[in-house]
């Protein structure tokens, strides 16, 4: 099991922190993404610093298990909003959300499933 968690845990936080630096430097595609929503773009960097917390703070359950639960759980939270502004606007574009939000899922399953 040990191996799951650390596996899991460690792409969560990979997937998670390469989308925080693309939301963070400026990159085009989440500017699309929040136009696409109706979202204003003073929103991708906050978006951003939340992905970064959540990829830092999965990386930090290791030395204080209830972070990382905690920080899976608030990627859960976000993934799930993601997808529901996704179908707020009639995108039917939800795979990435979905990708995202199961390795979010997957990674507070092995740390609940390991720690409790």
């Amino acid at each position: 099991m040990f191996a799951a968690y650390v596996t899991v845990t460690i792409v969560a936080s990979v997937f998670n922190g390469i989308a925080a630096v693309t939301y963070l430097i400026g990159h085009d595609y989440p500017k699309a993404q929040a136009d696409m929503k109706r979202l204003p773009r003073s929103w991708v960097p906050r978006l951003g610093m939340l992905l970064a917390a959540g990829s830092l703070g999965l990386l930090a359950g290791f030395v204080v298990p209830l972070v990382g639960a905690l920080a899976a759980a608030g990627l859960v939270l976000y993934f799930v909003g993601a997808l529901i502004a996704h179908l707020r606007v009639g995108s039917r574009k939800l795979v990435g959300g979905a990708v995202f939000l199961a390795t979010a899922v997957a990674a507070l399953f092995v740390n609940l499933s390991y720690h409790w």
